[in-house]
């Protein structure tokens, strides 16, 4: 449970302790005004321009963030399928602004560009029974995604003024048969969105006064993707150059069914916020012989409600931890045990096929910044690829990586650190993280692929 800013980090110290209570609220369906395409008719006309192939290199990263409320904006679809339509719904104090939707696979792709759109400076957000919303702000631009592909978009909002955000979108997959799916952790990103001034964090009083509800009707705070570039983005562009077959969903779009037909399913980098309804659809794949791999930590802890497009998690009655009756341990393999960690990750079993053709067996920075654990919850026969020594302020304890197999064949790999796709960035990713790092992590993460595309991947 990361991160930043300075209050969410001391806020995720005291929840830490924090107990919670036994029931958690149950999910329900999201409502059609969520899921369906948008109609023709509304207000905010479709505008869609098509590009030519994309070039070999697009400028799509944000070099100008402005003013705090310079633009920003949100979706009113979390994700779509391939031909709808969303709305962008946008606040900018600049008299003009435009929007560029860029395809965050391999190689960023810009695929759609808007035309100068004028500038409306929206209501200020509402706090309704704690929970910061923007669902009052009217329609900006229709986007028709008609010919984009499936994958994990940014739509970067650019105002005539400098200022630049992103708005992310999914393209969701109509079928997973045949695929590793790939899960954008939404709800992670919308726990941790600070946008407004609260999140399920903090509130302007600190951690007693965090939300215990959030809505995807804001903007992200920050740059409005901070999580999926830190905890996603590497690991899509390595998956996409392995040329496997890929599916896409949210961590919303994990429901009864979704999985069936599918190789694999991966959990990215920080995964932490899950419903009943996401857990069986997974539980229920790695039973029917899906592959599972989990390449972050502290995924499968707290136990959400999901009301359509808004996340219930008071961390008291109504969100308990996962641990509290189905220990993560059970369908992750090991779990959460260490904030902050920062200590060298080292291979306890060099030949595993999973790091078949990696070099080296020792990698500073890259256990940390959570780490998890084998636990009495784990599963019977689980094998301890990685045991990383860990002080984890003045406890002593390690970091695991983990594998096992279900009774139907299927392998379970967990990295056990948070910094398993950031090592994939080498120096980038800092903490002294080395270029050695990133070698081991992308080949290491290739092997596993490319034997989970084939099917149920059993022992080593």
């Amino acid at each position: 449970m990361l991160v930043r800013p300075v209050l969410a980090v001391l806020a995720a110290l005291v929840l830490l302790a924090a107990g919670c209570g036994a029931v958690s609220a149950p999910d329900a369906p999201e409502p059609a005004s969520a899921s369906a395409p948008v109609a023709a008719s509304e207000r905010a006309a479709p505008t869609r321009t098509p590009l030519a192939a994309p070039a070999a290199s697009v400028q799509w990263r944000i070099t100008e963030r402005g003013g705090e409320h310079e633009i920003e904006g949100y979706a009113d679809r979390v994700s779509v399928l391939p031909g709808e339509r969303f709305r962008l719904l946008v606040s900018t104090t600049a008299p003009r602004f435009t929007a560029s939707a860029f395809r965050m696979g391999a190689r960023p792709a810009l695929v759609w560009r808007s035309a100068r759109t004028d500038g409306v400076r929206q209501p200020s957000p509402k706090v309704v029974e704690g929970m910061v919303t923007a669902a009052h702000w009217e329609p900006s631009l229709t986007v028709d995604t008609t010919g984009w592909a499936e994958g994990a978009y940014l739509v970067r909002l650019d105002a005539s003024t400098g200022g630049q955000r992103y708005v992310p979108i999914t393209v969701r997959s109509a079928s997973t048969e045949g695929r590793v799916v790939i899960v954008n952790a939404v709800t992670t990103w919308q726990a941790y969105n600070l946008w407004g001034g609260r999140s399920l964090y903090t509130g302007p009083g600190g951690y007693h006064d965090r939300s215990r509800k959030v809505t995807f009707d804001r903007p992200y705070d920050g740059s409005g993707a901070r999580l999926f570039l830190d905890f996603e983005q590497s690991a899509i562009q390595l998956a996409e150059r392995s040329g496997g077959p890929l599916a896409y969903l949210t961590s919303l779009d994990l429901r009864p069914g979704v999985l069936r037909g599918a190789r694999a399913v991966v959990s990215l980098g920080h995964d932490e916020y899950w419903s009943p309804q996401m857990r069986q659809a997974v539980t229920r794949a790695r039973d029917r012989g899906v592959n599972l791999a989990f390449l972050g930590a502290n995924a499968v802890y707290w136990r959400i409600g999901l009301y359509g497009r808004m996340i219930m998690c008071d961390k008291e009655t109504q969100c308990p931890l996962w641990r509290q009756s189905e220990p993560e341990s059970g369908l992750v393999g090991q779990m959460y045990d260490c904030f902050p960690a920062e200590a060298t990750y080292r291979v306890s079993r060099p030949g595993h096929w999973i790091f078949k053709g990696t070099r080296g067996r020792s990698f500073p920075g890259l256990a940390g910044v959570e780490t998890d654990k084998v636990s009495a919850g784990s599963p019977d026969g689980v094998q301890v690829l990685a045991e990383s020594p860990v002080d984890c302020g003045g406890r002593a304890t390690v970091s695991n990586s983990t594998y096992y197999v279900a009774p139907s064949g299927a392998g379970v790999f967990a990295s056990g650190t948070m910094r398993w796709v950031c090592g994939m960035k080498g120096e980038a990713c800092g903490h002294g993280v080395t270029r050695a790092a990133s070698v081991f992590t992308r080949r290491a993460t290739l092997n596993l692929l490319t034997r989970f595309a084939k099917g149920p991947a059993g022992p080593a």
